[in-house]
C-alpha cells in the first residue's frame, strides 16, 4: 500500500507539473506576443518620425510638399512624385490597416495616417487618380472604410485659416 500511496503522489506532483509548465508557456505567450506588437507600433511610429524628420532637414523635399497639388503649373517630374508619394502614403495607410485588423497594433496608428490623409492630398485630381488605381488591390470592406473615411466624412475647418492652409497643400476644397 505505500508504494501506490507514493505512485499516486508522485502522479499528482507530475500533473501539477505539467499544469504549471502549460500556465507558464501561456504567460510566455501572452509576453511575447504583447512585445511582438509593441515592436510593431515602435517601427510604425519610426516610419513617420523618418519621414517628418526628413521633410524637416531636406529643403527641396519641403517645397515640393508645400506645392499646391492641384495646380496645372506642375511638371512632368513633379506629376510623377506627386503620384508616388501618395502611393507611398497608401501603402503605409494599408499595411497599418492590416495590422490593426489583426491586432498587432493600436487603432491610433491607423487614426494617424487617416486623419493625414483627409487634410487634402486625396481630393486632389492626383489623389483620386492614384486612389482609384490603388484600390483593386483592397478588399470591399476596405474601400468602403477608406472612402466614408477621406470622402464622406469631412473635416470642420476653421474659416479665419483656410488662407494660410491653402498655401501649405493642407486644404483643397
Amino acid at each position: 500500500m505505500n508504494s501506490e500511496i507514493i505512485i499516486l503522489v508522485v502522479q499528482i506532483i507530475a500533473a501539477l507539473g505539467v499544469v504549471i509548465s502549460v500556465i507558464y508557456l501561456g504567460v510566455q505567450i501572452h509576453q511575447q506576443n504583447e512585445i511582438t506588437k509593441a515592436q510593431f507600433g515602435h517601427s510604425l511610429t519610426q516610419r513617420l518620425y523618418d519621414r517628418y524628420f526628413n521633410t524637416t532637414k531636406d529643403k527641396e523635399f519641403s517645397l515640393f510638399l508645400s506645392q499646391d497639388w492641384s495646380s496645372d503649373d506642375l511638371t512632368n517630374e513633379e506629376r510623377w512624385r506627386v503620384n508616388h508619394f501618395i502611393m507611398m502614403c497608401l501603402v503605409d495607410l494599408f499595411d497599418v490597416y492590416d495590422k490593426v485588423e489583426n491586432k498587432f497594433v493600436e487603432q491610433k496608428h491607423l487614426d494617424i495616417r487617416i486623419n493625414a490623409l483627409r487634410l487634402g492630398v486625396m481630393k486632389t485630381e492626383a489623389g483620386i487618380s492614384v486612389w482609384n488605381y490603388m484600390k483593386s488591390t483592397r478588399s470591399k470592406k476596405f474601400i468602403e472604410w477608406f472612402e466614408e473615411e477621406i470622402y464622406q466624412n469631412e473635416i470642420e475647418i476653421d474659416e479665419s485659416r483656410v488662407d494660410k492652409l491653402k498655401d501649405l497643400n493642407i486644404i483643397r476644397k
